[in-house]
This record gives C-alpha cells, sequence and structure tokens, in this order.
C-alpha cells in the first residue's frame, strides 16, 4: 500500500457520544444534546494592473458556536438570559468543548466571550418531540486549543 495512513486505524473513530461540552468552571453541561463552532473568513478581494485574475488576503474572521439543550430543568443560562432580558446587560459566557480519544488524549477547545447572536429559544415546544433549546453565540476571543487529540501507532 502506497499510503498506509489513507484509512487511519478506524478503532480510533470517534462519535457524539465520545464529546462533552463544559462550563467555564469545567463543570459538565449534561443536557446538551450537540454542539458545533465554526469559522467565517471574510477575504478582501483585490485585483493588480496587468493581472486578469482576481486575487484574496486575509482579512477577518467570525468564530460561532451553537448548541441544542434538551429542556429538563431550567438552569443557569436560561436564569441568565431572562435576567439580562429584564436588565439590559447582556450575558457572555466562556465555554469548553472536549473530544475523547480512546487512548485517553483529549481535545479541548475554550471559548470565551460567547455573548447570545441571532435566535435563541425561550420556549419550543411540539407535540410527540422532546423539548430542546436551540442557543446560537457569537465568540468575541479567538478559540484556544487546549490540547490535542493523538493515536497510538502499533
Amino acid at each position: 500500500m502506497r499510503n498506509e495512513r489513507a484509512s487511519s486505524d478506524t478503532r480510533h473513530a470517534r462519535t457524539g457520544k465520545d464529546g462533552a461540552f463544559f462550563n467555564k468552571d469545567g463543570v459538565l453541561i449534561a443536557t446538551v444534546e450537540q454542539f458545533t463552532s465554526n469559522v467565517s473568513w471574510n477575504n478582501a478581494k483585490y485585483s493588480v494592473l496587468g493581472d486578469a485574475q482576481e486575487h484574496e488576503t486575509a482579512n477577518t474572521f467570525a468564530i460561532s458556536l451553537t448548541m441544542s439543550q434538551i429542556v429538563v430543568e431550567d438552569d443557569e443560562f436560561i436564569v441568565e438570559l431572562m435576567t439580562s432580558l429584564q436588565t439590559q446587560v447582556m450575558p457572555s459566557w466562556t465555554f469548553q468543548g472536549s473530544l475523547l480519544g480512546r487512548n485517553g488524549s483529549e481535545e479541548r477547545v475554550i471559548y470565551r466571550e460567547c455573548v447570545p447572536s441571532g435566535q435563541v429559544d425561550i420556549q419550543n415546544v411540539a407535540v410527540g418531540d422532546v423539548i430542546k433549546r436551540n442557543w446560537n453565540f457569537f465568540v468575541n476571543r479567538a478559540p484556544s486549543l487546549q490540547s490535542l487529540l493523538s493515536v497510538d501507532r502499533d
């Protein structure tokens, strides 16, 4: 085989059960069904005299974080959100996303200064479905990578 790492080692493939979402103190937010973080790049386009090709250079980026929370009981997030609506002082949170490797390694990313952005569910109720609350955040500080997954090569 020419590329011995092409298929990798499927024993090390991770699924959602290997992920976790924590608050700033490292306490597991147990009712989160899923979370996603994304980076969006906004490049500046330019063209140069004598060159018909358009070019881009890195300009800005934006980080967004979304989570879907199963509503079991009201918790600190909805309380802080509802209080912020009354006081008009918007909340800001720090989160930690984690993915545990089979060999005990861990990928952990810290998201700081997360503020509600776009739509956040206050109540989302439908007959015959598990009640969930969807959250959207804008991350105001660049995420920091605390640790990496690794794979033991046999």
